[in-house]
């Protein structure tokens, strides 16, 4: 198995192409692919969402209509997870290491069902969230990969809640509209931390004035944030507010493609 790791740019969806050295022999035709799923920080207690499949159309597909073409290959435990759970650099494994064949893939699509909603703080029972019939048939991502046999494609997605839940004006309901977030590993690094005291929640943000990307910290204050382009960032690790504990910044934090940026433990007051 050939060994390199690299990611996939999306400007709606995130999703992040990696190969990694496994022990599978090369195949003249077979590719192997992994996705996990990902989460960008959202003002909620929980996010739950409902994952069913996923499916890849590639490039020569001999029909031209658009929701013709498409391959189901499935997830391992489709169902509802909760996306704030997915933080500290923990992810939701959706395939691994699937047998695909090789050829250019058009477009990566993403089926949800509907049984998706929402928490907010202070209320008992979660709130509905309705899913545009577009958004069922499956979010579509433009990807233009050309898959080579023998490597491992590993996709990462990073599902902006934030931005992905809207209010349907002054009804009270909330739409489902999911944004995405995408990076290449090639042309990226990593970002990780620990943050102390470790029994409030804080919210990381790296910025670097023009890309944007934030996690939560775990339940140990570890936090990982993926796919940044080389450069320095801005990063601002905020307290909840009741916290009573400042705000911190940390200016000129340098990232290099391929490359760990290791913050190490930094404690608020």
């Amino acid at each position: 198995m050939k060994n390199i790791r690299f990611y996939i740019i999306a400007c709606l969806t995130f999703i992040g192409v990696s190969c990694n050295d496994t022990s599978y022999q090369d195949n003249d035709d077979t590719a192997y692919l992994s996705i996990r799923l990902v989460d960008e920080p959202g003002d909620y207690e929980s996010v739950f969402v409902e994952v069913l499949d996923v499916m890849i159309k590639y490039e020569n597909t001999e029909s031209a209509e658009e929701d013709s073409g498409w391959e189901s290959i499935g997830i391992l435990n489709p169902g509802v997870y909760d996306l704030l759970e997915l933080t500290g650099g923990v992810s939701l494994q959706l395939l691994d290491n699937e047998e695909i064949q090789t050829g250019i893939i058009k477009q990566i699509r993403l089926i949800l069902g509907d049984d998706n909603s929402l928490l907010i703080e202070g209320a008992e029972e979660p709130i509905s969230l309705n899913t545009p019939s577009a958004q069922q048939s499956g979010l579509k991502v433009m990807v233009n990969q050309d898959i080579q046999a023998g490597f491992n494609y590993d996709f990462v997605l990073d599902f902006d809640v934030d931005e992905s839940i809207v209010m349907a004006g002054n009804s009270g309901n909330y739409n489902l509209k999911p944004v995405l977030r995408a990076s290449l590993e090639i042309n990226s690094g990593t970002m990780i931390g620990n943050v102390q005291p470790t029994d409030i929640v804080v919210e990381v943000e790296a910025s670097n004035g023009i890309d944007t990307a934030s996690t939560y910290v775990d339940s140990e204050g570890n936090f990982e944030i993926p796919g940044l382009s080389e450069g320095a960032y801005t990063v601002t690790v905020a307290p909840d507010n009741d916290s009573g504990l400042s705000v911190q910044i940390i200016e000129n934090v340098e990232v290099n493609t391929g490359e760990i940026s290791d913050l190490g433990t930094i404690i608020l007051e």
